[in-house]
């Protein structure tokens, strides 16, 4: 399995980033993906999930700012970030989920990406 996270870099308050994830390795069309993040001072948090038949799920840090999309045929998932804030700066990865996830309280990882630097600054 690998999953390769793209789009990240920085970007000024207010702004929009796109991040995208190209995976491989596994049937891509049969799991439901989720982006993750890792902000300084705290833990991960998960920020959206989607199944395989597009049904979309948010946590609380994405909070009607962040979108999640996947491409079936591209092997592809992707977020995409407005209205950026400076707490939003951390490292933020793409999940391959198991089978027992349950979206949006039962969250399982089968692996990760090796995650990319959002850094939101003036």
């Amino acid at each position: 399995v690998q999953l390769v996270e793209s789009g990240g870099g920085l970007v000024q308050p207010g702004g929009s980033l796109r991040l995208s994830c190209a995976a491989s390795g596994f049937d891509f069309n049969r799991h439901a993906m989720s982006w993750v993040r890792q902000v300084s001072g705290k833990g991960f948090e998960w920020l959206s999930g989607i199944y395989v038949d597009a049904r979309r799920f948010y946590g609380d840090p994405a909070n009607g700012r962040f979108s999640i999309s996947r491409d079936g045929a591209k092997y592809e998932v992707y977020l995409q970030m407005n209205n950026l804030k400076p707490e939003d700066t951390g490292v933020y990865y793409c999940a391959k989920n198991g089978i027992a996830t349950i979206f949006p309280h039962t969250i399982v990882y089968d692996a990760w990406g090796q995650g990319i630097q959002v850094t939101v600054s003036s």
